[in-house]
């Protein structure tokens, strides 16, 4: 097979998010129908028209070395957790250069973040006008620069094919793993960590979405507040935490006999160009996105049983995003079973591909999709283009070759779809 085309598969993969510390105990949450949506208890959320999100399950100081988290922004030490239980879960026992099944020089990272070190550089500016200049940490660059968590993931496996940093908003985390892809199919790398990370669960970011009308202002009922496809919608909850995988060209895995979860089978992209927060009501770009999918790898629509949706719990996204489904595949999408895991999670911006794409994988290695959690009164428009899991997880074929799909879309008009495929 030509460098050019190399099969890309899955190694290994790391969580940590509003459900779990790891991404057993996230699946755990998952699979359960369980939410991890609370009250803010911040005493800056009082003034807040909306007082709910969805923070992670573990704090990263239980994790991390305190020196070592000080020197990090909140959304590196998410990726850094996640990125560490990928590695290790792939078989690595060492970075790159220590570890003699893994060449530096062949190994790249790509970790994504919509916003970035957001809370290091408003709790920063804070410190300069209340404490002045001397008081201002020497490593608040560092710490809020968008690439900070590929860097800092970079540095703990020891990447020297090329550390990247792609910003797509809410795509971002997505974008970084058919990032990742392109780089192990073109040859430039055997080996990528790859995925997506937030932390913007600050008085800012939470005012800011709370006025721009797109976040769910349901404080009374926190965990039934992100209902995608519900009649009932009436924006996302903000969540954080970070997804990341380790994928491989298949040659190298086996050559080390890893343990594989799935085929990484490629992306899709496109962009909307219609406006800068509203998505194309029609679902038009993310049609394209679909198309540019099959059209560009070897992928049969009638294999793929699961979509694991975008679905922020937006009354105009959750749907265009079911029509495009509809438009692209046909009948071939009454058998594929949606999932809205931002129903549990809330929505991770960034990290959001990440995360969402470790579910995906483990429902193709698992052969069971979560169910989408809320959804009391189903949307008609929903329930004519899609077959929406609700209330339990459902089990998927336990036979042959299944490929599922994993939806990102993000302000600014940006589409990215991944496929996996079982093995």
């Amino acid at each position: 097979m030509s460098p050019t085309n190399r099969t890309v598969v899955v190694t290994g993969i790391g969580a940590t998010t509003p459900l779990g510390g790891d991404a057993a105990s996230t699946w755990e949450g998952l699979i359960a129908g369980k939410s991890g949506v609370k009250p803010l208890e911040q005493d800056w959320a009082a003034d807040q028209a909306v007082r709910i999100a969805a923070p992670v399950a573990v704090e990263p100081t239980e994790v991390i070395p305190r020196p070592q988290a000080r020197r990090l922004d909140r959304s590196a030490q998410f990726a850094l957790i996640a990125a560490q239980e990928a590695w290790k879960d792939a078989g690595f026992e060492a970075k790159a250069g220590e570890d003699p099944n893994v060449d530096p020089d062949r190994l790249g990272a790509v970790v994504a973040s919509g916003i970035g070190g957001v809370t290091t550089l408003l709790d920063q500016y804070d410190v300069l006008k209340e404490k002045g200049v001397r008081r201002v940490s020497p490593h608040t660059v560092p710490m809020l620069m968008p690439n900070g968590p590929s860097a800092n993931v970079g540095l703990l496996v020891g990447a020297r094919a090329g550390v990247h940093t792609p910003v797509s908003a809410c795509a971002s985390g997505a974008e970084a793993i058919g990032y990742a892809i392109e780089m192990i199919r073109t040859g430039r790398a055997d080996v990528v960590v790859a995925g997506g990370t937030e932390a913007a669960i600050h008085p800012l970011p939470i005012a800011a979405f709370g006025n721009m009308m797109a976040m769910s202002k349901n404080n009374d009922d926190p965990q039934g507040a992100s209902r995608p496809y519900d009649v009932a919608r009436d924006g996302f909850v903000l969540g954080e935490g970070a997804g990341v995988i380790v994928l491989e060209s298949a040659e190298h895995a086996a050559k080390r006999g890893a343990r594989v979860y799935a085929e990484a089978v490629g992306q899709g992209i496109s962009a909307d160009a219609h406006d800068i927060v509203q998505p194309e009501p029609e679902g038009r770009g993310i049609s394209q996105a679909l198309q540019n999918l099959l059209d560009r790898n070897d992928l049969d629509p009638a294999e793929i049983v699961h979509v694991n949706a975008h679905a922020t719990s937006t009354p105009a996204g959750d749907i265009a995003e079911l029509k495009a489904l509809r438009k692209v595949f046909g009948d071939d999408a009454d058998h594929m079973a949606v999932s809205a895991t931002k129903s549990m999670t809330g929505h991770l911006l960034g990290g959001a591909g990440g995360v969402e794409t470790v579910a995906t994988v483990l429902a193709l290695y698992h052969r069971v999709a979560p169910p989408t959690i809320n959804v009391e009164n189903l949307d008609p428009e929903a329930e004519a283009n899609a077959d929406v899991i609700r209330g339990e997880a459902r089990k998927l074929p336990v036979e042959g070759r299944i490929a599922a799909l994993n939806d990102s879309f993000g302000f600014g008009g940006h589409n990215v779809v991944l496929a996996f495929r079982s093995v």
